[in-house]
């Protein structure tokens, strides 16, 4: 993941830090992981970090939530039926892991921040799992809070005093 966010501030090296922060907290995969790892990178303020990535991870939630059934019945009916066949099966794991606690679960999962346990993954499994969307908006909500809060205790408190 360091080298990806590496790559892409040099990248896009022009645009300004907060909105290359905010960027790359969008992008799945990365989400907020990836934007405070940026910030610590670009020297963009803790305070500042937390917000810009919990905003940028926050903004793709809702529609994840309304639309992603929607946009797998659609691609079934495209030439992508294994491209939605593996992400069903990958989504039907995560949810499992879910399931058991609902919407507990939900926000604990994607409160551990790991690859694979962000919003996207989360929002995606609360959507096929047919969760209500006002219950699986806020588990995910706070999950990133607190996924926001340990990477920003890392990145600024025990890594930040490495750097």
């Amino acid at each position: 993941m360091d080298q990806l966010v590496t790559s892409l501030i040099d990248t896009f090296r022009g645009i300004p830090a907060e909105l290359l922060v905010f960027l790359i907290s969008l992008l799945p995969l990365l989400e907020l992981r990836g934007g405070i790892l940026a910030a610590g990178l670009l020297h963009v303020g803790m305070v500042k970090a937390f917000l810009l990535c919990l905003a940028g991870t926050l903004l793709p939630v809702p529609f994840i939530l309304l639309f992603f059934r929607k946009i797998l019945e659609w691609l079934r009916n495209t030439g992508f039926v294994r491209l939605v066949r593996r992400l069903e099966d990958k989504m039907n794991r995560k949810s499992k892991q879910i399931e058991k606690y609902k919407t507990f679960g939900l926000l604990l999962f994607v409160a551990v921040p790991l690859p694979g346990t962000g919003a996207w993954t989360g929002s995606a499994a609360a959507a096929l799992m047919g969760m209500r969307f006002r219950d699986a908006l806020l588990s995910v909500a706070l999950g990133c809070v607190v996924a926001d809060a340990i990477m920003c205790l890392l990145a600024y408190g025990v890594l930040g005093s490495i750097w």
